[in-house]
């Protein structure tokens, strides 16, 4: 028993020391900034940017209502904008899965080499610069660009349309740089598919909808919703994006935390939008853990 007990404690000692690294990096670059971020946020604003050291918890009230004083004021505006950061993520995660998901099922029934490459293709865009990706399709989508080019000369439109700086521009621009964190997730999860449940609902009589239904969809779910995460995630706190491909007509809670920073140097009141988002993605990603550890108990039981 002594000697079980020693083995034990190395183990627990060896697993400790392996730890330890990836802890103190994770609490030196994460946890002791959002720290500060968190009490910057209910810090007062300085008169020139900066932070003065006195109790000020009404950064929030600009934001969400409460709580407010004499000198605050509960300014609508970025709701609407924190409701449209929201609107664009979710059309994100939508258009990433529409692409993804048929894609995920057509590569796992190509062969090794050809499955290998197109694996290869899927996260080419990493070995390019975000910038340079988000500067084509400003080429693209411009006036001048190539889809106004094609469809003014096949006689479809007169005028060029307006692509850029709209909802849609950004859409296109996230979900195209988005689209390999939703594809990979859905692609674990189908190419470990047990098809012999798919041929064992068939051979009972079902039809292609209902196979999908009650058995691809519910085996790919973990996948779909895990894909969902990662895309909306990086997706609502986004910058980059709007600020190329929307400019000044589509603002998203990320370009507002970028100003508060950098412009207006309003460093609580950026602190408390930076936070909010981030609770969000925790409620986000508390929901999605719940549902996926009811769905694994009901599939226990």
């Amino acid at each position: 028993m002594a000697s079980a007990d020693t083995i034990l404690k190395r183990k627990r000692r060896s697993l400790i020391l392996l730890l330890a690294p990836f802890t103190i990096m994770l609490a030196v670059f994460f946890l002791i900034p959002l720290g500060i971020m968190m009490v910057y946020s209910f810090l007062e604003p300085g008169l020139y940017g900066g932070v003065e050291w006195n109790w000020y918890p009404y950064n929030y009230g600009r934001i969400i209502g409460w709580p407010l004083n004499d000198y605050e004021e509960f300014e609508p505006i970025y709701l609407k904008i924190f409701l449209n950061s929201l609107q664009i993520a979710v059309m994100t995660v939508i258009g990433t899965f529409l692409l993804c998901y048929p894609a995920a099922f057509w590569v796992s029934r190509m062969s090794g080499a050809k499955k290998n490459f197109a694996l290869f293709l899927i996260t080419l865009p990493f070995f390019a610069n975000l910038l340079v990706r988000i500067y084509a399709w400003l080429l693209l989508l411009r006036p001048t660009g190539f889809f106004n080019t094609v469809l003014q000369s096949a006689g479809l439109i007169i005028e060029p349309l307006d692509l850029l700086f709209t909802n849609f521009s950004v859409i296109i621009g996230m979900v195209y740089i988005l689209t390999p964190f939703m594809f990979l997730p859905i692609y674990a999860n189908v190419e470990k598919l047990d098809y012999s449940l798919v041929r064992a609902s068939q051979d009972l009589g079902a039809n292609p909808l209902q196979t999908f239904q009650r058995v691809i969809l519910p085996l790919t779910a973990p996948g779909i919703l895990g894909g969902s995460v990662i895309v909306f995630i990086p997706a609502l706190g986004n910058f980059i994006v709007p600020s190329f491909l929307g400019g000044s007509k589509v603002q998203m809670t990320g370009n507002l935390i970028e100003r508060s920073f950098l412009q207006s140097r309003d460093w609580p009141f950026g602190a408390a939008l930076a936070l909010l988002i981030m609770a969000s993605v925790v409620l986000l990603v508390v929901f999605q853990l719940s549902r996926q550890a009811k769905a694994e108990a009901r599939g226990v039981s």
